[in-house]
Formats: C-alpha cells, structure tokens, sequence
C-alpha cells in the first residue's frame, strides 16, 4: 500500500499547527510555572523583572509559614473529604440518570431533559438557593456544598450523548435476549463499556470540588469545617490586615514580602492535588468528551 507524499501545503499547514500548539501551550504552562518560580524567589526579585525563567534569590518563608498554620492541613483533609464525598454522589446521580434519558422508551425523557436544559439559562438565584439549604437544615454541614450541585445539568447532557453515541441499540436488544432488565444491562453492560465517561465525569466533578470556596463561604460558619480554598483565602485576607496595621516602614516591608510570599505559594499548594489526579484520567479525557460530543 503506497503512503500519499505530503504536498507542501500540507507541510505548511502541520508547520502552523504545531507553532500555535506549542504558543498555547506555553499560555496555559507559564503562569503556573511563574507562580511556581516566584513562590521560591524573593519578592524583590519578582519586582525587579529578574524572575524569569528561574528563581532567583531563593527563599521558603512562604512554604513556611502555610505549612505551619494547622488550619491548612485541616483545610486539606476537608477538601479531601469534600471532594470524595461530592464527587461519589455527582457519579451515583449523573451517569444512571444520563443513561434512563439515552433511552427513547423512558416516559417523558424529552420532557425531563428540556426541564434540566432549562435550569441552565434560568437561575432562581443566591439568596433564594441560601433559603433553601438552610430550611432544609443543611447549613454548616457537608451537605450544604454537595446537595445543591449534586447534578451538573452540563456533565448530564454529555453522559447522556455518550450513552446514546456509544451503546448499540443491537446490545440492548441481545443482552434482553439473554434475560436481562434495564438494571442488570446498566451495571454489566453499559457500564463497563462507560469508563472513558466515568474519568471524564470525574475530573470534571472533582475540580470543580476542589477549586471551589464561593459555597463553604456561604454556607459554612465553622472554620474547622472550611475547605483549604477557603482556609488560603482567610490567610491571606490575614495578612493584608496585617500589612495594613504595620507600625513602620520596614515592618510593613516585610509583611508585604510575606504577603506575596504567600500568594505564589498558596496557587502551588492548591494545585499540586489536581495535577497528581490529571494523568491518571488524561488518557480518557479526549476519548469521553469527544465521543460525548457527536450527538445530542
């Protein structure tokens, strides 16, 4: 079988893709790994224009002070728990509803599905959600951040165009041949057919858990309970107060320094989780958003 030579203007054109690629690529990577250098260096330095591509004077007064605050290990664990516990009951939720709604025999499937696509233009609102969750004693407790966003009606219209691009009418057919019902062809068919969809959904549940303060600010009043999010956000919010209660310049100074400091650190301290957790799904990702793209 003779390979087709590549023309020039295919030359060209792979030439301009792999250039915008790697252009892309550098605006995504380089404030991450900006902040990484700077989290390291001297905040003078940073000022000065002199870190770059490297740190320059070296320093781990803001790992030192994050690490020493009990209140960020306990922020950790929180988000942690959250997390897990949140993402658990996005997947429980999400995937077997997206699959009862790929089905056309399901009763009044279009007319759900039209009510879930409509929560996404229309929005009762802050105050009103607040209302909610608090008489349905909710406030203060784990529930509070992972009931209201238990389904993303987004995640639930691509797991339901995966279901319907991806399992064969045929197999249904076959596996009732066999005896079985719609939950018994769910866990041992679709299912396991499903996992490129099931590490999508759970990349996409567990950044949004993990990135996520604006509802524990809410919702939450015990600071032992706040996610580590939160906990930064109170660190440093602590520090610019201190900064403005300086008694002299150079006291003030340093509490700058100290504040930038902890700024640069606190981005690589709240990354480092998701970025362990990425590779362990990437090889997924574009299969299930791609697959869960072709339909609707």
């Amino acid at each position: 079988m003779m390979l087709k030579r590549k023309t020039r203007a295919d030359a060209i054109f792979d030439t301009i893709n792999v250039i915008l690629l790697v252009l892309i690529m550098i605006l995504i990577l380089y404030p991450l790994y900006f902040s990484l250098i700077a989290s390291f260096s001297s905040p003078n330095a940073v000022y000065q224009g002199r870190v770059i591509f490297l740190p320059a004077d070296l320093t781990l007064n803001g790992y030192k002070k994050i690490m020493s605050d009990a209140a960020i290990w306990t922020g950790y664990l929180n988000s942690i728990i959250y997390t897990v516990a949140g993402t658990a009951a996005n997947l429980i939720f999400t995937i077997p509803l997206a699959f009862a709604l790929s089905r056309k025999e399901f009763p009044l499937g279009g007319v759900y599905m039209k009510l879930m696509v409509f929560t996404m233009y229309f929005y009762g609102g802050i105050i009103p959600l607040y209302f909610v969750v608090k008489q349905m004693g909710l406030l203060n407790s784990i529930w509070a951040l992972i009931l209201p966003t238990l389904v993303a009606t987004y995640n639930l219209i691509i797991a339901r165009s995966f279901f319907i691009g991806s399992i064969p009418e045929d197999l249904k057919e076959a596996a009732f041949l066999d005896g079985c019902g719609y939950i018994r062809f769910f866990f041992l068919v679709a299912l396991p057919l499903s996992k490129a969809l099931v590490a999508v959904m759970a990349l996409f549940y567990a950044a949004r858990h993990w990135n996520g303060y604006f509802e524990a600010l809410i919702y939450l009043q015990d600071e032992r309970k706040f996610p580590l999010q939160l906990v930064l956000r109170t660190i440093l919010i602590e520090s610019q107060n201190a900064l403005a209660a300086g008694d002299d310049a150079t006291s003030v100074a340093d509490k700058q320094e100290l504040v930038d400091l902890l700024k640069y650190g606190a981005v690589i301290v709240s990354s480092v989780p998701m970025l362990i957790f990425y590779p362990f799904v990437q090889k997924y990702f574009v299969k299930g958003v791609m697959i869960g793209a072709v339909k609707g």
